[in-house]
């Protein structure tokens, strides 16, 4: 009697491979995204591109030649020299090219006027433009239809950096302490805002749903965690809670040291964090996030990365695939490139990821 040999499992596909990692259910490889900032882009230029292309497994859909780099139109808040002003009646200014401005004018800064102030609509205006949800919901159908992962999610600044573009931030640390009457409203103006594009996302039942704010500094939370507990956790869950329930992944970026606020990030609902290494630091966040969470990590971009030699940045990496991974999953990557990063650099740390992407499976 004849027997077949074994069929071999056929691989993940990045989507199953994602939702893997994040469940800690046993990908095959470490999610690695590597982010480069139009500012990166238009300064490096050809020399970029040369590295790009010779890492197309981390840049699968790479159009060499695409960039007209001396035309190139940044969008709002990115262009130099111009101030804009988003559907919240926020003025931003940018001084350098291909980076995020920075809020200057702020529309509440007395609370006066809040009492005629209206929130833009999220189902006709983005916060920098015209929202088109039917053109979301084509994109969510292309990708399901492909086997590909999808995502949706609000704008970064969500809520406690809008409260201070709203405010402006000294008003708003201030509020934190004094507790004007008008701030519940405030806030919950913000809420109901999130809640609607939250909504807007679930209808369509994507994988995952993506929050973004930067709650730390460089060596601490811009807000105490009890702040943070009183005021903002409970948006939080009443933004995170509903994904959880309709299955949805719950990814959230802070920038800055956040430590102190994981135990409550965690209550309201997040599934998967991304947290900067160095900051937080990589023992820290090995004794306190890993396996509570996935950590989709925020790879350095202030010291070793643009700064260091190729075997430093290669055993930057090294380090926090061994301590913060697993077979079972629960790390991903994402880097984020801005200048002075050199195109050396940025091939190095490429190199780096792909060479540890495999690590846990590969021994």
């Amino acid at each position: 009697m004849f027997l077949a040999e074994p069929r071999p499992p056929m691989p993940l596909t990045d989507r199953e491979n994602y939702l893997r990692t994040a469940t800690f259910q046993g990908g095959e490889w470490i999610p690695c995204d590597v982010h480069i900032s139009p500012a990166s882009w238009t300064s490096l230029r050809e020399d970029l591109e040369d590295v790009v292309a010779r890492h197309p497994t981390l840049f699968p859909d790479f159009d060499p030649g695409h960039h007209d780099y001396d035309s190139w139109d940044y969008g709002p808040v990115y262009r130099p020299g111009e101030r804009f002003t988003d559907a919240w009646g926020c003025v931003w200014d940018n001084a350098w090219g291909g980076l995020e401005g920075q809020v200057v004018e702020h529309p509440l800064t007395d609370w006066t006027a809040l009492e005629s102030y209206q929130a833009p609509d999220p189902l006709v205006t983005a916060d920098r433009g015209p929202a088109d949800w039917e053109a979301e919901r084509d994109r969510i159908a292309r990708n399901r239809a492909a086997s590909r992962l999808t995502c949706g999610g609000v704008a970064h600044g969500f809520l406690l950096m809008r409260l201070w573009y709203l405010r402006g931030f000294e008003n708003l640390m201030l509020d934190l302490i004094e507790e004007p009457p008008q701030l519940p409203s405030l806030i919950g103006m913000v809420a109901d805002h999130n809640q609607r594009i939250v909504d807007q996302w679930l209808s369509m039942c994507v994988d995952v749903v993506s929050f973004g704010e930067d709650l730390g500094t460089q060596k601490a939370s811009i807000i105490s965690p009890a702040a943070f507990r009183r005021w903002i956790a409970p948006a939080y869950r009443r933004l995170m809670q509903p994904c959880r329930q309709r299955g949805a992944q719950v990814y959230l970026h802070s920038d800055g040291h956040i430590l102190d606020l994981v135990d409550d990030l965690v209550t309201c609902g997040i599934t998967i964090l991304n947290p900067q290494d160095l900051c937080n630091g990589i023992e820290n966040l090995a004794e306190h996030v890993k396996g509570r969470v996935c950590i989709s990590l925020d790879v350095d971009r202030q010291k070793i990365v643009p700064y260091g030699t190729r075997s430093e940045i290669r055993s930057l990496i090294r380090e926090e695939v061994v301590k913060l991974g697993s077979p079972e999953g629960g790390l991903m990557f994402t880097a984020g490139i801005y200048p002075p990063t050199p195109p050396e650099n940025i091939d190095a740390l490429c190199c780096a990821l792909e060479e540890f992407r495999t690590y846990w499976w590969d021994r």
